[in-house]
C-alpha cells in the first residue's frame, strides 16, 4: 500500500532534534489467565505446517493434562497449574507462531531454536515481557527475524550485542523500557534495519559511528536518554533514506549537524517553515519533486553556504525573494515547474567582483513557471552559467527590427533584452529547413566549453515551443555592433556603401581569426573544426576586435574520426577540395579557408567572383602574383587610404614600403595555407606566430 503524503511541519520536527516520544507499539499488561487459559493457548498446533518428528503428536484433547505434552514441563511448586516454560527446540517444525502464547503470562523459558518459524513475531508476544527481566541474549539467534517489538514493557539490562546477528532485522522497537548501557556497536551490523526505536530508556554513551552508515535507515528515534556527544555533519549523505530523526531530552552538543538535506521525489506537503534559515551549515537543498506550497521563505537568504538549491515540480507560489542574491556561493538554482510568479531578481545577477570568473551560477533553470517581464541585465555577468532555461513564461524580448540577416538554417535579428537597450544578436533556427536542429545542437556543443576573446559569447539558448504549439530554438549573443567583415569588405543588399578598412585594422582582424583558429585546433579540450569560415561569420565588435562565430556546422574532431564521412559542409569558394573528394572534416580544412579569407581581404575579391572561372580561382590569381607582381592584385582601397603612422614623424615612403612587404608575406601565408594537397597547408598555430611577426615587421618593433 503506498504510504500517505507526510507534512514537511513533522519531518521538520525531526530536523529540530524535537523531543516528541516515540509511538507505543504493545499492549498493556497483561491480565491474569486461568490455567483453561494456558490450554487454549497452546492450541496453536494447527498452525504448523510441517512435523516430520511427529512431535506434537501428544497435543491433543485425550492427553489428561498439558504438562504431559510433549515440550512443556512441570510448573514447579509456585505455579502447579500454569505453563513457565516451552522447549521446542530442534523439532524440525514449520509454520509461523500463534499469537495466543502472548497469553501465557507465568512463561519465564521458551526454547524454538532450530527450526522454520516465519512470518513475524506478533505483538501480543510482549506480553510475555512485563516482568523486570533482562532481554535474553538468545534473541541474536533468531536471523530470519525481520521485526522484533519490545516496547512498552519493563525491561532492564543492556542490550545484548548479539543482536548484531539479526542480519534480517527491519524494525526493531525497545522504546519506553529500563534498557542502560550503551548502544552495541553490533547494531551497525544490520545492513536491513530500517526503524531504531531505542527512545524513553536509560541508555548512555554515545550513538556508535556505524549506525551512521547504515544507508536503509529511515527513522532513528533516541529521544530521552543519557546519549552525549556531537551527532555528526554528513549524516544526510551516509544516511541517505532518513526521514525522521527524533533525538531530544539527551545530552549532546555542537551545532546542528546539517549540511545536506534531501527530501526529493516524496509525498511531502505543507509549507517550507521559515526556521530553515536557522540551517546555516547547509551546502545542498532538495525538496523537488513533492507538494509544497507556499511561498519562499525571506531568510533562505541567510543560507549563505549553499551550493545547490532544489525546489522544482511543487506548488510554490508569489516571487522569488530577493534575498536569494546574497547566497553568493551558488552554483544550482532549479525552480522549474511552480507557480511562482512577478518579475525575476536582479540581486540573482549580482556576482561580487571579488568572486572573479569562477566562483559563479553555473545551473539556472526557471522554465515552467508565471514570470514576467524583462530578462536582468545582470544576467551578462554570470560568467560561469552553463545552463539558464527561462522558457515557458511570460518574458519578452524585445527586438527592434533595425536588422535582419537570413541565413541558410536560421534568421538573426537585432533585438534589446529590456527597456534600457541592452542589444543582443537573436539567431532564430528554421526548423522547417533540414538540418537545422542539428545546426541548433552541434553551435550550443561547440559554443558551451570555449571561451576566447575572438570567439563569439553566448547569452543563453532557449529551447521551448512558441504560440501555435511549434518547436522553437534560439541563440541569445552579445550584439556585435560593426557587423560581419562580409559588409567591410563588400557591402550588403541593404546598404550598399562599402566601408575602407585601414591595413592595420584588416591586419588587426586577420590576426584575431587565426588566433581563435589557433585555440579551437590546438587548446580545447576537443579540438573542433568550424567548418564554415568565411567573412560574413566574422563579427566585429565596438572597437574592431574580432568575434568569430556561426558554430552550426562545427563538429569535435573526435566526432569526425568516428564517422567514415560527414559530406561536403561549408559554404561554396572556402570549402577545401578534399571534401569534393569525400575526405573526412579536418582542421586543415579549415586552414584552407583561413587562406582563402586572407586571400580576400588583400585582393578585395570573392572567391566567388566572376573572374574566376575555368582553371582561374583566387588562389591561382595570388600565385601567379607571387612574389613581383603582388601589388598589382592588392584591393587599392587598402594603398589610397592614409597610411598609418604609428612612430612620430617618420617618413611616410619607409611606412609604405613596410606596409607593401607585409602584404606580399601576407599573400604568401594565404597561397601556403590554401594549397590544393592538405599536406603542404601550415598549421594554424604557425600561421598565427608568423601573422604577429608581420605586424611587429609593419610597426618596426625590434626583435631580438
Amino acid at each position: 500500500m503506498e504510504s500517505p503524503p507526510m507534512s514537511l511541519g513533522a519531518i521538520w520536527s525531526f530536523l529540530l532534534l524535537s523531543s516528541i516520544h516515540a509511538p507505543c507499539l504493545c499492549g498493556s499488561a497483561a491480565a491474569h489467565f486461568s490455567n483453561e487459559t494456558d490450554r487454549l493457548a497452546l492450541h496453536f498446533k494447527h498452525l504448523i505446517t510441517e512435523d516430520p518428528l511427529n512431535s506434537l503428536s501428544s497435543w491433543n484433547h485425550s492427553t489428561l493434562h498439558f504438562f504431559h505434552w510433549q515440550g512443556i514441563p512441570c510448573g514447579g511448586r509456585r505455579h502447579l497449574q500454569r505453563v513457565t516454560a516451552l522447549n521446542l527446540t530442534n523439532k524440525n517444525l514449520v509454520g509461523p507462531i500463534s499469537p495466543f502464547i502472548g497469553n501465557l503470562t507465568f512463561l519465564r523459558r521458551i526454547d524454538l531454536a532450530k527450526n522454520s518459524f516465519h512470518r513475524t513475531i506478533s505483538e501480543e508476544m510482549g506480553r510475555l515481557f512485563c516482568k523486570n527481566w533482562r532481554i535474553p541474549t538468545e534473541l541474536g539467534s533468531l536471523t530470519k527475524l525481520t521485526r522484533l517489538i519490545l516496547g512498552l514493557n519493563s525491561l532492564t539490562g543492556s542490550i545484548p550485542p548479539s543482536f548484531g546477528n539479526l542480519s534480517s532485522l527491519t524494525y526493531l522497537h525497545l522504546s519506553r523500557n529500563s534498557i542502560k548501557g550503551r548502544i552495541p556497536d553490533e547494531l551497525g551490523q544490520l545492513v536491513r534495519l530500517s526503524i531504531l526505536a531505542l527512545s524513553q530508556n536509560e541508555v548512555s554513551g554515545t550513538i556508535p559511528p556505524q549506525l551512521y552508515n547504515l544507508s536503509s535507515i529511515n527513522v532513528l528515534a533516541v529521544t530521552w536518554n543519557r546519549l552525549h556527544g556531537n551527532l555528526p555533519p554528513n549524516r544526510g549523505l551516509t544516511l541517505p533514506n532518513l526521514q525522521g530523526l527524533y533525538a531530544g531530552g539527551n545530552q549532546f552538543t555542537g551545532p546542528i549537524p546539517l549540511t545536506s538535506l534531501l527530501l526529493a521525489s516524496n509525498r511531502i506537503f505543507g509549507s517550507i517553515p521559515s526556521e530553515i534559515q536557522n540551517l546555516v551549515s547547509l551546502t545542498v537543498l532538495g525538496m523537488d519533486d513533492n507538494f509544497l506550497t507556499g511561498t519562499i521563505p525571506i531568510g533562505i537568504g541567510r543560507l549563505n553556504k549553499l551550493g545547490k538549491l532544489h525546489l522544482n515540480i511543487n506548488e510554490l507560489s508569489g516571487q522569488i525573494p530577493s534575498s536569494l542574491g546574497n547566497i553568493t556561493s551558488l552554483l544550482t538554482l532549479s525552480l522549474r515547474e511552480n507557480n511562482l510568479s512577478g518579475s525575476i531578481p536582479t540581486s540573482l545577477g549580482e556576482i561580487p567582483i571579488s568572486l572573479g570568473n569562477c566562483l559563479s551560477l553555473e545551473f539556472l533553470w526557471l522554465d515552467g513557471n508565471f514570470f514576467q517581464g524583462s530578462i536582468p541585465p545582470t544576467f551578462s555577468t554570470l560568467r560561469g552559467l552553463q545552463i539558464l532555461d527561462l522558457s515557458r513564461n511570460n518574458l519578452w524580448l524585445l527586438f527592434c527590427q533595425l536588422g535582419r540577416h537570413w541565413k541558410f538554417f536560421a534568421a538573426v535579428y537585432k533585438g534589446a533584452l529590456d527597456r534600457d537597450g541592452i542589444m543582443v544578436a537573436v539567431k532564430i533556427f528554421n526548423l522547417h529547413r533540414q538540418g537545422a536542429l542539428r545546426s541548433f545542437i552541434a553551435e550550443c556543443e561547440a559554443l558551451r566549453n570555449i571561451r576566447h576573446r575572438n570567439l563569439v559569447k553566448i547569452l543563453t539558448c532557449c529551447s521551448s515551443i512558441d504560440f501555435n504549439g511549434n518547436d522553437f530554438k534560439a541563440l541569445v549573443y552579445e550584439y556585435t555592433p560593426n557587423g560581419s567583415l562580409d559588409k567591410w569588405l563588400h557591402g550588403d543588399g541593404y546598404d550598399e556603401l562599402i566601408r575602407d578598412l585601414k591595413f592595420i585594422e584588416m591586419l588587426n582582424i586577420a590576426i584575431d581569426v587565426a588566433c581563435a583558429l589557433d585555440y579551437l585546433h590546438n587548446d580545447c579540450k576537443a579540438p573542433i573544426i568550424h567548418r564554415d569560415l568565411k567573412p560574413s561569420n566574422i563579427l566585429l565588435d565596438d572597437d574592431m576586435t574580432t568575434r568569430m562565430g556561426d558554430f552550426g556546422l562545427a563538429r569535435f574532431s573526435s566526432e569526425v574520426d568516428q564517422t567514415s564521412s560527414v559530406g561536403m559542409k561549408g559554404s561554396t569558394g572556402y570549402i577545401a577540395p578534399e571534401y569534393a573528394m569525400g575526405s573526412k572534416a579536418s582542421t586543415q580544412g579549415d586552414v584552407y579557408s583561413y587562406g582563402i579569407l586572407l586571400l580576400e581581404m588583400i585582393t578585395g575579391k570573392e572567391p566567388t567572383d566572376d573572374m574566376f572561372m575555368d582553371n582561374l580561382s583566387l588562389y591561382h590569381f595570388a600565385k601567379l602574383a607571387l612574389p613581383e607582381r603582388v601589388m598589382e592584385i592588392i584591393d587599392p582601397r587598402l594603398l589610397i587610404k592614409d597610411v598609418e603612422v604609428t612612430q612620430g614623424n617618420e617618413d611616410h615612403i619607409n611606412t609604405r614600403n613596410r606596409m607593401q612587404d607585409c602584404l606580399i608575406s601576407m599573400a604568401k601565408i594565404g597561397v601556403l595555407c590554401s594549397a590544393e594537397s592538405p599536406r603542404e597547408r601550415r598549421c594554424m598555430r604557425d600561421v598565427a606566430t608568423e601573422m604577429h611577426a608581420i605586424k611587429d615587421l609593419y610597426l618596426k618593433v625590434r626583435i631580438h
